[in-house]
């Protein structure tokens, strides 16, 4: 894009801010830059049908194209509709001739049907209009039909998102020229005067130019500069109106740098060192600004990705002490608190899924030293917590002594996997490392040890000795395959170590010898500390951590703190600690403070701040036990829609707690304990314990947690889809991308389009048991209807796939392949006559123009439908290919077919990378050759493989089975299978009618629906879900295509919220005891 039109978007953003709604509008007209779709709804919804012509017409004309051509039509259209219903026949028929009659050429049938309206008393006496409601709810499903045009619509291609731009930027770059412009003035006053921008800024000579050296004018320029306010006509040195410096108090330096910070900064920022009158450094202005007219605010400039809005508050019983998100499952946050206690919430949701108070888990395996502290002193706090790198851990540090280390198997499932009694005195802080591939665990305390622990069994491996105090803090690290681990006591020493027992390798002290934490930036280039000293003062610093010495201060930190200050860092950008009862944030690459955040009050003097991986979300302690959740935008999106999310809270998490139930880590108790490991089984005579421990699972039942088992309608919602076209089975069955429709292919070749209205019964449009769909066709009467020329349809199998923007359908059911167009139902297109058939279609992400197809010869073409060539062929089955699945991350295409064969291809190259033979169970099923199924996780990493005999779960590089499930040899196959959006879910249908809802993360049964709770009792047992398809929006939606050619939703209660909510036993017991699988499931655990 040009600058010319950054600086429109620019300018439309500035009018957009200072609220000239019209001038924006006017130059989003006259520019043709950027549609405004709200705009142009607020004025079809008002009937302001002129000015709606008037703003189109600045994108696009009437005969630009067909979908131009419709979206005036329907305008034009609803208008003259509106002016019957109002019974003004004189306005419709003057609308009829002056703005209609230039589509009679076009469809002279339409234009007469038209006319004919005006002899009508009532137009919905005309079959085509009998559905048409009053005027807002008809402009409503115009509009909705007008927004999917015109994305379609190639004009608008480009001009319905308006970019990213920071706020206020054009405020910004002129502030940027002033302070150029100041800092090259030649004698630059404390408060100078902006009276224009019409001319470049100019300070005034002073009164006595000759009283001192421009050396020392620009000394004192530098001690004493304050702010100016550059879009104001006034100057004031008020602190109350003026937020910071517009000129950074390093913007002026003639002297050299006396110390190694200032030489880094200087030799960082050199591109903005000023040319001509001066050697000085003019940082980016980032700190809060107050222009006329406009209040002092701490958020002014804050960046958009950063988290600032309060979207959530977490309640605790008592003060928190530490936290930590998960590093996969990034909503996820483990919370201490100060009186031992040990919670995960998932702030989605804002549910806490675990809670344990503390105890000591083996009270005979504890020393004597922590038994008589107990014994003086019972209180016990957490004084950190932390996840493993992998999230299958985590571990806390008490304040007397021991650290506890859980393994985590997702959702609420935690289970107790060592207990260390580590040092004398408390555990200030722990970590995990993992050299030579063996997980350890890191502990430090106040009796000035760091001990090195082996997280199986406990082991002590190494303990380092040096520190002269307490240890404060650690930071275990890898660095070109050595790893490394910095440590930070009280009284301000820094030390690195290896693993071995050399000593220290390195010792040097913090600035101030402050009690400090560090860390390193995400990407691991970058070491940064802070910290407090015993007097309060704070320093926040960047090391170089290979010459030892400070690269970078940050300034903005006051000089009073009673306690040590907390940071932390985010997306290699950020950086954020909490001070003076604030949230300050600092740019990564500068040193002046970026803003501050209050987080609405009420936050302690130093409170604890955490970001999750990807930045959404900054936890941050507040007063009365609370945690406040702050996101950025996305975050904010995903509160919003907690209704999805928090349904599944206990999700699937990563390759690793996948294999957790296959190769679980051994616990304690497993390997034998040495040195201060407490083993978990075995007496549990004097075990103290609120938490009991889980029984072990039995190879030939799986236990189940959270299992519903559905046996009546009223037990879920469902809603069967209306349907007056004679079909039979339905063979395909998928949701439009949008969520707002469901189309399903027949065995014989039918198409079925079922759409869901926006209105006042159903505000989002999207798919839902509440409200009915139509059953859409065009006025044409027109199906879309597969090639079957020669072809016996209870024979073919069927395919199907949709265009990421809805526009178009690639269908074929064993004859010729078609592509329709799901506005008209018109056939585009028709490719690939058989022998050999389609049995497969996929469509490759990169180019919605190119197709995988599978072939009933057991080959697979990539096609370009646009040219009509074949790229390349596979080969690489010997069978039939039944699935097909592209990976966007991975660049790979995973296809499977009859011969059970998984194989995966680079589509790059189109050549052959890896295959593998599912494993079927011969030896317990008499199998017939049978149809799989495969799609991709939404890491895009991983795979479900369905077969109807299993259902698993492959890693995708190294074709690693990772879970698998296993139907009982008397029970009913599966039909199929699918991941839910958030791939947390698995639907699997079976040919009994059957539909098991599983975890994804360990394909546990979560609920059980039975085909009495959606199919009438007079229903054939035959007529059973042949397909399953999951929203793409909703994770608790899915619909079944049935053997009797209908469609049946599924959504769970309101009540319940989400799938395998068990109802409460009321038999006066406090605890449910385990259910189990019906008679013949089995769980297969890989060795």
């Amino acid at each position: 894009m040009s600058l010319s039109k950054d600086l429109l978007f620019l300018i439309l953003q500035f009018c957009d801010e200072e609220d000239l709604k019209k001038t924006a509008h006017m130059l989003e007209h006259e520019t043709g830059l950027f549609f405004n779709v709200n705009y142009f709804e607020d004025q079809v919804l008002s009937g302001n049908w002129d000015e709606a012509e008037r703003y189109l017409s600045g994108f696009t004309k009437l005969e630009d194209n067909k979908y131009s051509m419709k979206i005036y039509f329907e305008i034009r259209k609803q208008k003259f509709l509106e002016a019957l219903d109002e019974c003004d026949r004189a306005r419709a028929l003057d609308i009829l001739l002056k703005d209609l009659n230039v589509f009679a050429s076009s469809n002279e049938d339409l234009y007469k049907e038209m006319i004919q309206l005006l002899t009508l008393d009532d137009f919905r006496k005309h079959d085509s209009l009998s559905s048409y409601g009053d005027t807002r709810s008809a402009r409503k499903c115009m509009m909705n039909e007008l927004k999917n045009i015109i994305e379609a619509n190639p004009s608008f291609h480009g001009k319905l998102k308006f970019p990213h731009i920071n706020k206020s930027r054009l405020r910004r770059l002129i502030n940027q020229g002033l302070n150029w412009q100041h800092i090259h003035c030649t004698y630059p006053q404390q408060n100078p005067d902006i009276e224009t921008l019409f001319t470049d800024h100019q300070c005034p000579l002073p009164d006595h130019p000759y009283g001192q050296s421009i050396e020392n004018n620009l000394l004192s320029s530098k001690a004493t500069s304050k702010s100016i306010s550059p879009l104001s006509g006034n100057t004031t040195s008020d602190p109350s109106t003026i937020s910071q410096s517009i000129i950074s108090d390093e913007a002026v330096n003639l002297g050299a740098p006396t110390n190694q910070d200032a030489t880094s900064e200087r030799d960082e920022d050199s591109d903005n060192t000023s040319k001509t009158g001066s050697t000085g450094i003019l940082d980016e202005v980032v700190s809060p600004i107050t222009y006329a007219g406009q209040s002092n605010s701490t958020e002014f400039n804050i960046p958009d990705d950063l988290p600032k809005t309060v979207g959530r508050i977490l309640n605790e019983d008592s003060s928190p002490t530490s936290m930590d998100f998960h590093p996969v499952q990034q909503t996820f946050l483990l919370v201490g608190t100060n009186v031992g206690d040990v919670g995960l919430w998932e702030v989605i949701s804002g549910e806490k899924l675990f809670s344990s108070k503390f105890s000591v888990w083996k009270i005979k395996a504890i020393s004597n030293t922590f038994l008589v502290a107990l014994l003086k002193d019972t209180h016990v706090s957490v004084n950190r917590i932390l996840w493993s790198p992998d999230g299958l851990l985590f571990g806390v540090a008490y304040s007397k002594h021991i650290v506890q280390l859980y393994s985590y198997h997702g959702g609420s499932n935690i289970r107790k996997q060592l207990e260390i009694d580590a040092h004398v005195g408390g555990v200030n802080d722990l970590s995990f490392s993992k050299p030579n591939e063996q997980l350890l665990v890191i502990t430090c305390g106040d009796d000035k040890f760091i001990q090195v622990w082996d997280v199986t069994t406990g082991t002590k491996q190494y303990k380092f000795e040096g520190h002269e105090g307490p240890v404060y803090s650690l930071c275990a690290h890898v660095k070109e395959n050595i790893d490394f681990l910095f440590s930070t006591s009280t009284n301000g020493e820094i030390k690195a170590w290896l693993y071995d027992n050399m000593g220290s390798r390195v010792a040097y002290d913090a600035p101030g010898r402050c009690c400090t934490r560090m860390a390193y930036s995400a990407d691991g280039k970058r070491l940064f500390s802070c910290g407090t000293t015993k007097d309060g003062e704070s320093y926040f610093i960047e090391w170089d951590e290979s010459e030892g010495y400070v690269k970078r201060t940050y300034q903005g930190l006051q000089n009073c703190s009673s306690d040590v200050v907390q940071f932390d860092t985010s997306k290699n950008r950020f950086l954020a600690a909490g001070d003076d009862h604030l949230i300050k944030i600092w740019d990564i690459d500068h040193s002046g403070l970026l803003t501050i955040i209050d987080a609405d009050g009420d936050l302690p003097a130093s409170p604890y701040v955490r970001f999750n991986k990807k930045g959404e979300f900054l936890a941050v302690f507040a007063d009365h036990n609370r945690i406040k959740i702050l996101a950025n935008d996305n975050g904010l999106h995903l509160l919003q829609t907690s209704e999805y999310y928090s349904n599944n809270a206990h999700g699937v998490l990563s390759e690793a707690l996948r294999k957790l139930v296959i190769n679980p880590i051994p616990t304690a108790a497993d390997a034998g304990v040495a040195d201060g490991g407490v083993p978990l089984d075995g007496d549990r005579g004097n075990l103290v314990d609120l938490n009991p421990e889980l029984p072990a699972e039995n190879d030939d039942i799986l236990e189940v947690k959270n299992f519903s088992e559905i046996n009546k309608p009223s037990q879920c919602q469902s809603l069967r889809l209306p349907s007056e076209v004679k079909t039979n089975k339905i063979s395909r069955l998928i949701y439009t991308n949008a969520g707002n429709a469901i189309l399903a292919l027949t065995s014989n070749g039918i198409h079925l389009l079922w759409k869901w209205s926006k209105d006042e019964t159903n505000l989002s449009g999207k798919v839902t048991t509440k409200v009915p769909p139509q059953l859409w066709q065009p006025r044409s009467g027109l199906l879309m209807t597969n090639d079957f020329t020669g072809i016996n349809f209870e024979e073919v199998l069927s395919c199907l796939t949709l265009s990421r923007n809805d526009s178009y359908v690639v269908s074929a059911s064993g004859g010729r392949i078609s592509v329709f167009n799901m506005m008209t139902f018109k056939t585009m297109t028709t490719f690939m006559p058989p022998p050999p058939a389609a049995t497969c279609i996929s469509l490759y992400p990169q180019d919605n123009n190119i197709i995988a197809v599978g072939m009933d010869d057991s080959t697979i073409l990539i096609y370009n439908i646009r040219v009509d060539k074949v790229i390349s062929m596979l080969k690489g089955h010997s069978k039939r290919i039944t699935g097909l699945a592209f990976s966007s991350v991975l660049d790979v295409l995973v296809s499977s077919g009859v011969d059970s064969q998984v194989v995966v291809w680079d589509t790059i190259g189109w050549k052959k990378k890896k295959s593998i033979l599912m494993w079927v169970p011969l030896e317990r099923f008499q199998l017939a050759p049978s149809n799989t199924h495969v799609q991709f996780h939404q890491d895009q990493r991983h795979f479900l493989a369905v077969h109807e005999t299993h259902i698993a779960i492959y890693e995708t590089t190294k074709l690693e089975r990772l879970k698998q499930w296993v139907i009982g040899p008397f029970c009913a196959r599966i039909s199929h299978a699918t991941f839910s959006c958030d791939s947390q879910l698995i639907y699997a249908s079976f040919l009994d009618g059957t539909v098991l809802i599983f975890s994804a993360s360990d394909l546990l049964l979560q609920c059980e629906i039975n085909p009495t709770a959606y199919l009438p009792s007079d229903i054939s047992s035959t007529e059973y879900a042949l397909v399953i398809a999951a929203h793409p929006q909703k994770p608790n939606q899915f619909a079944l295509g049935l053997r009797d050619g209908g469609v049946v939703i599924f959504e769970p209660l309101e009540s319940e919220g989400k799938w395998g909510m068990v109802p409460p036993v009321d038999d006066g017991s406090m605890n449910r005891m385990p259910m189990v699988f019906p008679f013949g499931f089995l769980k297969e655990m890989l060795d």
